[in-house]
């Protein structure tokens, strides 16, 4: 059995968008696009509804290259659970409340037992700074926190 990874809508972003011209940016899209490629052979992948709505937005060519990269990624739920933890991840300053969104997506991660959340949201998800304080509010929910992870970070060796 794979273990489980959450795709978090910035994974998909730069999976699907067209190559930057900022070095780092372009990095971090070919390393997604590498990862991408034998992830469903590692991991058994998963979204959710939340991001299927943030894929939705924008260019409508865009949200179809998006939304296209998810066909057969299972989607999990935002359930009554995942949302009191999103709650506690703001109240306890997580994560700010105006990311309630991502709030959101490390709770469904957490909630569905899920064990990597893979993001390239650095500010308010895969921030050192805020781990401690994420990991905790999981853990006194009753949550084994998913590990907080870049697709780099998940490269096969």
């Amino acid at each position: 059995m794979n273990p489980t990874a959450y795709i978090e809508t910035s994974v998909v972003s730069y999976l699907t968008s067209r190559p930057s011209r900022d070095v780092v940016v372009a990095a971090y899209q070919e390393v997604t696009r590498e990862w991408w490629r034998d992830a469903a052979a590692r991991f058994d992948l998963a979204a959710s509804e939340l991001v299927l709505a943030e894929c939705r937005a924008g260019d409508r060519n865009a949200a179809r290259a998006r939304l296209a990269a998810l066909q057969g990624v299972a989607l999990l739920g935002a359930t009554p659970a995942a949302e009191d933890l999103a709650r506690r991840l703001i109240d306890l300053g997580a994560v700010p409340r105006e990311a309630a969104a991502d709030a959101a997506h490390i709770a469904i991660a957490a909630a569905n037992g899920v064990e990597y959340l893979v993001t390239w949201n650095f500010r308010h998800i895969a921030n050192a700074a805020m781990r401690a304080r994420i990991e905790r509010a999981c853990r006194e929910a009753g949550f084994e926190p998913p590990v907080i992870c870049t697709p780099n970070e998940l490269m096969e060796a």
